[in-house]
């Protein structure tokens, strides 16, 4: 299927997507009842005040002014009070209802971006996604707001006109309304523009997100390798992609104010060359006739204000498109029902192949290897070769397409993911830490609630209890977005107390002392020695010294396994693993 006719079928019509962002008012329907009716409030006392008019004109035209002196003030008074209390009915409580809509579709995409496969995030550049958080829920808030706002208010009031314009002198207001139509061509022509162009201006936001993250992400690398000038060009490049869409937009509803405005002004001048006509206001008096002026004179503000909604409109259902599509993507898939309770912690791949979602190659073939209940397994070979992505399957972060996974004997999709992954514990290379305190960092998800004791046992055991009893707030300190106040060293015990604590059967280590100074390493070491004691481990190691004490060693090349044994075996062979050891050992 060709890919514009694909994207026609998806992209669903404008109306679909407004009524589904509107299902996110019903919860609140009691508010825009409140709301609704502020609105009806307002809008009667526009041909309230056309009706003043033709009072005060016939009051004084018949000479009885005295009578009606004070009546006409109060009247005047009254009117603009209604209308007061009117507009901060509607307003605000339309206000309290966008407010929620924007809370609720924020707090429903951030549940789906936390159950979105491992593959979403490695294609899609993090600024993108949080600037559909951000920038295109904000979008929404006019067209939930705004828009209606100005669609019932301004609406009601040009129903209140044209029905005291038509009460005042039905013939003429019908040759009035003839002109309606053609105003509603040129809208129409104008929100088709809107749309595209709302797009456009979503994706470029988008790109200046991504490129700005990355700039704050890598600054180190951009400061050192002289990148200044390539980001500012990547950056200035974006940016005026999106100044230029913008620019279209606010062209296109520039126009569209006075074209309509000058649409309206045509009627008016026929409607005051007919009204002067004998035979078609033979029985109006001079305050109707001047009422029927006023209250024609008034709708053109209404009526552009109703063009104007157009383009928040469009906007609004082009971001609302945008997030619809992300809460409508295909969560992680976890057809397991069974519980994985206190697993024993043998894992086996067997005849497994595997290639990433974006990928044509395979990255596993044909893999069969048995890891025994408590052993360890160190897996070696050059990078590139498949070593994390036979690690990452373990924990379902992808699931296998082709041939099994067992654990503790069975098919690893036969568990609910949950129950897999409360009995792995995993230190990666790039240690993660939250930007909160070291306690919720060691303590983190299902062990939030460990008592401190536990939390400093695990900090003892990591070798991190002494650096962590040095800081002034001890469990309290807080480590930084990423962990950047702490070291590496630091980080990574951090991490491994946050392992050790999960006390969990099987453990994976990525690389977990790749990044260390020697005297770190060893502490390290010390700790990974203690969290591996009785618990299945896969290793994927660089240095010798965490290899040559594994029980299996299995070496990985191209996605396939070339060798397998125990540290001595694999040196009696004279194989690759041979070779590898040879080369590291001389660099040692």
């Amino acid at each position: 299927m060709s890919a514009p006719s694909m994207h026609n079928s998806q992209s669903e019509s404008g109306v679909k997507i407004y009524l589904r962002l509107l299902g996110y008012v019903k919860s609140s329907w009691w508010l825009f009842v409140i709301s609704v009716f502020g609105f009806i409030l307002y809008s009667a006392m526009e041909p309230a005040l056309a009706a003043m008019l033709k009072h005060i004109v016939d009051v004084v035209s018949s000479g009885a002014i005295e009578e009606n002196r004070l009546l006409i003030p109060f009247g005047i008074l009254g009117i603009f009070v209604c209308r007061g209390i009117g507009t901060f009915l509607g307003s605000y409580f339309m206000a309290k209802i966008a407010n929620k809509v924007v809370y609720d579709l924020r707090t429903l995409m951030f549940d789906k971006l936390v159950l979105l496969p491992s593959a979403y995030y490695s294609e899609m550049p993090s600024g993108r996604i949080l600037s559909k958080l951000t920038y295109d829920t904000e979008q929404v808030v006019g067209s939930v707001t705004s828009a209606i706002k100005t669609m019932l208010r301004e609406g009601f009031t040009v129903v209140g006109l044209l029905g005291y314009m038509l009460y005042t002198n039905w013939r003429l207001s019908l040759m009035f309304l003839l002109i309606i139509p053609v105003i509603g061509f040129v809208v129409s022509y104008a929100s088709k523009r809107f749309r595209k162009l709302s797009k456009r201006i979503q994706n470029a936001m988008g790109g200046v997100s991504d490129v700005a993250s990355e700039s704050i992400k890598g600054h180190e690398v951009v400061k050192i390798f002289g990148g200044f000038e390539y980001e500012r060009d990547r950056f200035r490049k974006v940016a005026n992609d999106n100044r230029r869409s913008q620019l279209k937009m606010e062209l296109t509803k520039a126009l569209n104010i006075p074209v309509v405005q000058f649409l309206v002004a045509i009627s008016l001048a026929l409607l005051i060359w007919l009204a002067l006509n004998p035979d078609l206001s033979s029985n109006m008096s001079a305050g109707d006739f001047v009422a029927f002026i006023g209250a024609a004179g008034m709708l053109s503000k209404p009526a552009r204000q109703l063009t104007d909604v157009n383009s928040i409109l469009q906007k609004g259902i082009a971001a609302a498109q945008s997030i619809f599509e992300f809460i409508d993507m295909t969560e992680e898939a976890d057809k397991g029902v069974q519980t994985l309770a206190n697993a024993k912690g043998s894992v086996e791949w067997r005849n497994l192949s595997f290639k990433y979602p974006s990928s044509d190659r395979l990255t596993l073939e044909s893999i069969n290897l048995l890891l025994p209940a408590g052993k360890t397994l160190a897996l070696v070979g050059r990078s590139g070769g498949g070593k994390s992505t036979l690690a990452n399957l373990v924990p379902r972060l992808y699931d296998v397409a082709d041939g099994e996974l067992l654990v503790d004997g069975q098919d690893s999709r036969e568990y609910s993911l949950k129950s897999l992954r409360s009995q792995i514990a995993l230190v990666n290379q790039n240690v993660v830490l939250f930007n909160g305190s070291i306690r919720d960092n060691i303590a983190y998800g299902y062990l939030r609630d460990a008592p401190d004791e536990d939390v400093i046992n695990a900090a003892k055991a990591a070798n991190a209890w002494e650096f962590i009893q040095g800081f002034e707030h001890g469990l309290d300190t807080m480590v930084g977005e990423n962990g950047v106040l702490m070291s590496g060293g630091q980080r990574q015990r951090i991490a491994i107390a946050r392992a050790i604590l999960k006390n969990a059967p099987i453990l994976i280590l990525d690389e977990a002392t790749s990044a260390l100074d020697s005297e770190s390493e060893r502490a390290i070491q010390q700790a990974l020695d203690s969290l591996m004691k009785n618990r299945t481990t896969i290793a994927i190691a660089h240095r010798l010294s965490t290899i040559e004490n594994a029980d299996i060693i299995a070496v990985v090349d191209h996605g396939q396994i070339i060798e397998v044994g125990s540290h001595k075996e694999l040196i009696e062979q004279g194989g690759a693993y041979a070779k590898l050891h040879q080369n590291q050992f001389n660099e040692e």
